[in-house]
């Protein structure tokens, strides 16, 4: 269960007095997720979110992240809304903790991704990318080119206990990054986290997006590849063809991709899949045996990547 941090109900009555959203009814810890410690709220006033925000978040991005739902959901995109305190403020103090609270999305994230769900999903990504374009906040992506080698300076050897042989093709990956990846894509904000637990659905439609506390600025594209890599390969790891393309036409009807954009995916879908095999085997290597969060297996990601250096254009992602 993905909660941290446990809040007394002292503690609890104290904070949420300080909002304009009723009087607790019920709270109960959120066992999706792995940053935060996050709570479904039950006011007199109705469910919202509270999250605190754990020591993996930096402080100092939490405006980033919170005025980008606000502005995300002004020009209609579907996400949780912050709400403000009686003070105005959004961000404040609970154990210890940076927290803050937010209007419950409705729907459930899909545990069986059929191409309809990436149909959706590539709507709302476009729509996602297109309203980010005039918020004027940025942020650097803390787990792009440079925060890989971090990553592998810090798992080091230990890569070799997961295969033979990883550490160093692991090395050399990155070295192809640093002479082959973009400098001039259209950039803007990106979510760079959207896997299915990320995306809602009511029925047959997506409800909304949730989870923006990896949000920053990057290419536009990059966060396609993320999806590609989080959507498309089915369980026993076949790449689907179909989900890939139904993702990718959607988008388009919203976005058009330059030639640019689509010359350079293969490589970008490449950098997504290094991006969480790298995440994957840090915590893989750094949680205790016992922890209550299990960490996923990195393997999943290291087949993903050798998937993606085969591929030589967009075509075999479904679009010609």
């Amino acid at each position: 269960m993905a909660v941290y941090t446990e809040v007394s109900d002292d503690d609890l009555q104290a904070f949420v007095a300080q909002y304009d959203m009723g009087e607790p009814v019920s709270f109960k810890g959120i066992a999706e997720g792995v940053e935060n410690s996050n709570y479904l709220l039950q006011t007199t006033k109705g469910p919202f979110i509270l999250t605190l925000y754990e020591k993996r978040v930096k402080p100092a991005d939490l405006p980033f992240f919170l005025d980008l739902m606000e502005h995300l959901a002004r020009t209609g995109v579907k996400c949780p809304v912050p709400i403000h305190g009686r003070d105005g403020k959004i961000l404040r103090e609970l154990c210890e903790r940076p927290a803050a609270v937010v209007t419950f999305l409705s729907g459930m994230w899909p545990r069986r991704i059929t191409a309809h769900h990436c149909q959706e999903l590539g709507v709302a990504l476009a729509g996602m990318h297109l309203a980010g374009q005039s918020f004027p906040g940025r942020r650097t992506n803390d787990l792009s080119r440079a925060g890989w080698r971090r990553l592998y300076g810090q798992v080091g050897e230990a890569a070799e206990k997961l295969q033979t042989g990883l550490h160093a093709a692991i090395g050399k990956e990155l070295d192809q990054f640093d002479w082959e990846w973009p400098k001039e894509l259209p950039r803007g904000v990106i979510h760079a986290d959207l896997f299915p637990d990320n995306v809602f659905f009511l029925g047959d439609e997506c409800s909304g997006l949730i989870d923006f506390y990896f949000a920053c600025t990057d290419f536009l594209a990059y966060d396609i590849a993320v999806c590609l890599n989080a959507w498309c390969f089915e369980p026993d790891g076949a790449f689907n063809i179909t989900k890939a393309a139904r993702l990718l036409t959607s988008y388009q009807s919203k976005r058009p991709l330059t030639p640019e954009e689509k010359d350079a995916l293969p490589l970008l879908a490449r950098g997504a899949a290094m991006r969480f095999l790298l995440t994957r085997l840090y915590d893989w290597v750094n949680t205790p045996a016992g922890a209550l969060v299990k960490p996923k297996d990195p393997r999943e990601y290291l087949r993903k990547l050798n998937f993606h250096r085969e591929v030589t254009s967009i075509a075999a992602y479904g679009l010609s």
